[in-house]
């Protein structure tokens, strides 16, 4: 029903993933290139440290894509229609609060908590019968 959020939460992990391992990997660049530290060493060829920056520019590459991805998501739900797209989006994609959201929706407070612990709720009980 809402494998959108499940998409979505994925493809923000992986880009959390990425951008830790593409600095890890600059770090690492960086001490290749200086003569105090690893930049003592001679490279092979085929040694990890003379690929390094392939290795940045393919995590680069992949960083891009899950990011284009991630818009991309994103459009197609703002197209969504219906309270609990609304509800939803705003919550965990935008991060916004369930008091800030009932007030841009023009709801109480209340009955957008409501609303969205069903919404949960729903979802929760989807997961569990689809991983029987």
């Amino acid at each position: 029903m809402y494998e959108w959020l499940k998409d979505y939460r994925k493809l923000e992990e992986e880009i959390a993933y990425l951008e830790f391992n593409l600095t890890k990997t600059k770090h690492e660049l960086n001490r290749w290139e200086n003569v105090n530290d690893l930049g003592k060493f001679k490279l092979e060829a085929k040694s990890l440290g003379a690929n390094v920056e392939e290795k940045i520019e393919a995590i680069e590459y992949e960083l891009a894509h899950k990011m284009n991805d991630l818009h991309d998501l994103k459009k197609l739900i703002c197209t969504f229609n219906g309270l609990e797209y609304k509800i939803l989006y705003r919550k965990h994609v935008e991060g916004k609060t369930l008091e800030t959201i009932a007030n841009e929706l023009n709801y109480s407070t209340n009955y957008i908590k409501i609303k969205h612990a069903n919404i949960m709720r729903m979802m929760e009980y989807a997961e569990k019968v689809s991983s029987k």
